[in-house]
């Protein structure tokens, strides 16, 4: 009887030696004369466990994880191959505790599928939400992405629907729509996952996105240092023309919707759209102002469509259950699922999917496991190296854009990354500043100037010259590059720094006031 095994082939299972683990699998089960189907999959998200191996077995798939090239022949012996008992044995993968509380709505199939394979896609349920938007005009898909309250997960949290409708409303002889897949912030992964284990979902959702507002080509912006997602997105494009989901007659549809991978050259601040919208024209990646808006005038001076990966991937789903299943996820203004990327000092990292709503402390203490070093959690920070870094008392703060904004951060991208209480976090401002300094495009003065003269500042506070006046000059920084800078580079750069300060305030006075003539 033929077996199949499933070994991911994510970008961190790979990092883990899981190409080492397939081919040693494969070659144990050919001379023991075991007749094996090895099949590369993504991602479920459970890095700690990373590489997960999965048998299918007539009861349903059986996990193992973490297996080492050691492992292998043990695990062969143990009868891995029929779901057999051994050290490494986690039963079925949907049950693990970190899986089975998740509510997974974007990312069901990370994990599961061949990414590369359309059948196996739709055997999974892949194309529904397209087929449910084919039977609808534009202005009804378009309705049912505004009503499911769909915001940007890029990080702006921008309602999706207004931008679906502005771009279908223009009226031009040529639309786009562009995928920002510049996954830039720290501690961010969801992207990364998404395109090397389901790609098909962001290509449905951007053909969904291209079919409402008239669109007939679309891009994918990626990020050069994910060379793993460019080879997958690759070939599940040309693997898509073939079965006739992509191309000049979608679906037998009549409607036309051709797509593209375009790699990055790593430059942080072509996550703004506008400066990723240069980058893609061949330009320099500077920031454009606003406006005109890219939904008006973007690539190449006409109306584009430009959201995040988690985004469009939302999408089918919606479609395919309707914007009322959808809404009915999340809290206030804060609709449906938010992918949590939980990492740093984190025993348990990985991908989370949840409804808006559940807390910091949850997805820590809870999914997490608390800090790998076993030492107190004393900073938190949310939404990449722009976001705030929040101290224990604000973790019981739920992860909702509303919420976070009146704790003065923001969710971002859905990064968390964990420390514990041997950060330092006068570093950690001085590493926002420098952060900036070093991937500021460089076009408006607060921005270019304002970071670079955080550094020097912040030095001088870390080095304890004048630090009450140093810091009264840091906040004065921090005020005109969030009210002067041209984008969220340098307009959220002050929201870590004056965290930190705020939340701890030893961090920054340690060696005492030294005369202003150390200056």
């Amino acid at each position: 009887m033929s077996v199949t095994l499933y070994v991911p082939r994510d970008a961190v299972a790979l990092g883990l030696g899981a190409n080492k683990v397939a081919r040693a699998l494969f070659a144990g089960a050919e001379r023991r004369g075991l007749d094996v189907t090895v099949v590369r999959t993504g991602s479920r998200g459970l890095a700690w466990l990373e590489p997960m191996v999965e048998v299918g077995t007539p009861e349903g798939r059986v996990a193992y994880g973490p297996v080492k090239l050691v492992d292998v022949e043990a695990l062969l012996d143990a009868g891995l191959t029929t779901g057999g008992d051994h050290t490494l044995r986690l039963g079925d993968p949907e049950k693990i505790p970190f899986l089975a509380r998740q509510q997974r709505l974007t990312f069901h199939r990370c994990g599961v599928i061949d990414p590369v394979s359309v059948d196996d896609y739709r055997a999974h349920g892949g194309y529904r939400g397209l087929e449910a938007a084919l039977k609808l005009d534009a202005e009804g898909i378009v309705a049912a992405v505004r009503d499911s309250g769909l915001r940007g997960r890029g990080g702006a949290g921008f309602p999706a629907g207004i931008k679906w409708n502005t771009v279908m409303l223009a009226k031009a002889d040529q639309k786009y729509v562009v995928c920002n897949a510049d996954e830039g912030d720290s501690g961010t992964f969801a992207d990364r996952m998404m395109m090397e284990g389901d790609p098909f979902n962001l290509i449905e959702g951007m053909t969904i996105a291209g079919v409402a507002t008239g669109a007939t080509r679309g891009y994918i912006y990626l990020r050069s240092e994910y060379p793993q997602a460019f080879a997958t997105l690759k070939e599940a494009i040309a693997n898509g023309v073939t079965a006739g989901v992509l191309g000049d007659n979608v679906l037998g549809s009549g409607k036309s919707f051709h797509l593209e991978v375009r790699l990055g050259a790593g430059a942080y601040i072509c996550g703004e759209e506008t400066s990723l919208l240069e980058s893609l024209e061949g330009k320099r990646g500077i920031v454009r102002a606003k406006p005109p808006i890219p939904a008006l005038k973007g690539f190449l001076g006409k109306p584009t469509l430009v959201n995040n990966v988690m985004t469009f991937t939302a999408v089918p789903w919606i479609l395919e259950n309707g914007a009322r299943a959808y809404a009915d996820y999340g809290m206030g203004r804060s609709l449906g699922t938010l992918p949590i990327q939980l990492a740093g000092n984190i025993k348990h990292g990985g991908l989370i999917e949840m409804a808006f709503g559940i807390t910091l402390r949850q997805v820590i203490e809870d999914f997490g496991g608390g800090t790998r070093s076993g030492r107190p959690v004393r900073a938190v920070q949310v939404g990449g190296p722009l976001g705030a870094y929040f101290p224990d008392h604000l973790l019981d703060t739920p992860l909702d854009y509303e919420a976070m904004a009146a704790k003065k951060g923001l969710v971002g991208h859905g990064g968390i990354v964990v420390f514990d209480d041997t950060v330092d976090m006068a570093a950690q401002a001085r590493f926002a500043f420098e952060f900036c300094a070093t991937e500021s495009c460089g076009k408006c003065t607060p921005c270019r100037i304002g970071a670079t003269r955080g550094v020097e500042t912040m030095d001088k506070v870390i080095a304890g010259i004048r630090p009450d006046a140093n810091l009264k000059l840091v906040e004065d920084l921090c005020e005109v590059m969030t009210d002067g800078s041209l984008c969220a580079m340098g307009g959220l750069t002050p929201m870590p720094v004056m965290s930190a300060i705020t939340h701890f305030p030893e961090d920054f006075r340690r060696a005492g006031d030294l005369p202003a003539a150390a200056e």
